[in-house]
């Protein structure tokens, strides 16, 4: 494992889609630095004269533009020259930042959510036009991203609004973004809506307090399939239809499966080529080890000169995976009771997915999908606060849990290995520690690159590669040359923002439009009766 010198950061610092640039937005400039080489290729200079502070650091689909709002305006930079600049302005109103702000389909375009869900706004660069919609239906900043979904390849966008207590789905053509078709589902308070990674399938889900309902639409908007749970649900779940409903909806990246997590310790797998149950995962309260299934616990040492060490011990006796602390204060008709499924993620191939419950909130489950079986259980002493495999690499699973006994710490997992292995940034930050609030990401490199990680405290940054510590020609870290590859990385001087040289002026130019083969149109289901 090696990892690059840290590096300036701030708050707002994001690598690329493309794992090739990281971005760091300062007060008054954006710094953008190549992984390769971590050399800075770019500084932007962003205007003096827009009143407020640069917010919402975002890069385009492409990583060849960056977004930031400052105050009522947003501003879009060219990452490498500046060979582009568009200004949106009267955004909002003057020292409101909105909930939610990012590029849409492509990189000429611009969404935007007004405060209060007064509109849902689409901001054209190439055409310098802007599409208004009102009353989108989730306008906070949790929210809001659950309330429209971009269709891959054609780009066609479906937003849900709410107007006079009445859910709306709409869809709207790329890049007129005209509207195409428009139905009123048959939901009385839908959550959310998402299209298949395939783009054959619109799914909306119901309010979980309302009960289980997954509607699937065809791309037209004609309903296919409405699943309101399990006909014949298993001995333990006898009172399913009278829990809570639908609380997550998780694709897989190549749409052959369709996950659903509700209230419960189960989670319903669809095939997505008949769009049937085809398994139930059910989380048990006991685990008991089998030649198939592999029950990792966390062990924390105790160093007297230097850091806590973490350990992990394969289980060989029954395990009751810990469950959340009970809160001893009274209950009240606001408190929220936790339950059920919290985090769904797939890999990449579809053959693993991993699961966390919102009552084990220190436990991840992995499940074969193939087999319908449970792999691995990984027990933390610490909340698990996010999960996220390997954009490209199969079966490795990357862990982040909450506490100070993980300040610096990720944890990395595959099926081959022993246990989750963890990756210690502290020694590698100044004064070998880290500071503020951390950001952990995968580099989304290309697949001859070892896989990398990316880890921010909004202060420094810092980079590690999962490579063997084998033949340096083999395993070159992705930010090392080829000539370089015998030099120190505590040699390299890190630039300080005051000394970076500002970039030209942006020039306000046009955006070419983008190249799409596929058509615009909405293919008709029942079209062959006509």
């Amino acid at each position: 494992m090696r990892f690059s010198p840290s590096l300036k950061s701030s708050a707002q610092c994001l690598p690329s889609p493309d794992g090739r640039f990281i971005a760091t937005l300062f007060p008054s400039i954006i710094s953008v630095r190549a992984v390769q080489s971590l050399d800075v290729v770019n500084v932007i200079k962003l205007p003096s004269d827009c009143p407020g502070q640069a917010v919402g650091l975002q890069w385009s689909p492409s990583s060849r533009l960056l977004l930031v709002a400052i105050g009522d305006q947003l501003r879009a930079f060219s990452v490498l020259d500046d060979s582009f600049h568009a200004t949106v302005r009267s955004l909002v109103g003057s020292g409101t930042k909105p909930p939610y702000l990012g590029f849409g389909a492509s990189d000429t375009e611009i969404c935007v959510v007004s405060s209060f869900g007064l509109k849902f706004a689409i901001y054209d660069l190439a055409s310098s036009k802007a599409v208004e919609i009102s009353n989108p239906k989730f306008f906070s900043p949790a929210t809001a991203r659950k309330g429209f979904s971009f269709r891959p390849r054609t780009r066609h966008l479906a937003l849900l609004t709410r107007t006079a207590g009445k859910d709306m789905i709409s869809v709207h053509a790329f890049p007129t973004r005209e509207v195409q078709r428009s139905w009123a589902p048959d939901t009385i308070d839908a959550q959310g809506l998402v299209w298949s990674p395939d783009g054959r399938w619109l799914v909306v889900w119901e309010s979980a307090a309302l009960g289980h309902k997954v509607i699937f639409y065809t791309p037209d908007g004609q309903s296919f399939k409405t699943w309101t749970g399990p006909p014949n649900p298993a001995p333990g779940s006898r009172d399913y239809a009278l829990g809570a409903g639908v609380k997550l909806v998780q694709f897989s990246a190549d749409s052959r499966h369709l996950a659903v997590g509700d209230n419960s310790r189960c989670v319903c797998i669809f095939g997505m080529a008949s769009v049937t149950e085809t398994m139930w995962l059910q989380h048990p309260n006991n685990l008991v080890p089998k030649d198939t299934i592999q029950i990792w616990q966390e062990q924390i040492g105790i160093s007297q000169t230097g850091p806590s060490i973490h350990t992990f011990l394969k289980a060989f006796q029954t395990v009751c995976p810990p469950t959340r602390p009970q809160d001893n204060r009274p209950q009240d008709q606001n408190s929220e009771l936790k339950a059920g499924c919290a985090a769904i993620v797939f890999d990449p191939s579809s053959a693993l997915v991993a699961t966390r419950l919102e009552d084990s909130p220190s436990t991840v489950w992995v499940w074969d999908t193939q087999v319908s079986e449970l792999r691995a259980v990984l027990l933390f002493h610490g909340d698990v606060s996010s999960l996220s495999w390997h954009p490209t690499v199969r079966e490795t699973l990357l862990i982040i849990c909450e506490g100070d006994q993980y300040n610096g710490l990720a944890f990395v997992w595959d099926p081959l290995s022993e246990g989750p292995r963890s990756i210690d940034f502290s020694p590698h930050f100044p004064g070998a520690k880290t500071t503020g609030k951390s950001r952990v990401l995968w580099l989304d490199l290309d697949a001859s690159s070892p896989p990398s990680v990316f880890y921010t405290d909004a202060q420094h940054y810092v980079l590690a590669s999962l490579a063997s510590l084998g033949d340096l020609d083999q395993d070159l870290p992705p930010w090392v040359d080829q000539g370089s590859a015998g030099r120190s990385g505590a040699g390299i001087r890190e630039e300080s923002p005051l000394e970076l040289v500002p970039a030209a002026e942006a020039r306000d130019e046009g955006f070419g439009e983008e190249e799409d083969d596929d058509s615009s149109e909405l293919e008709d289901t029942f079209i062959y009766k006509r």
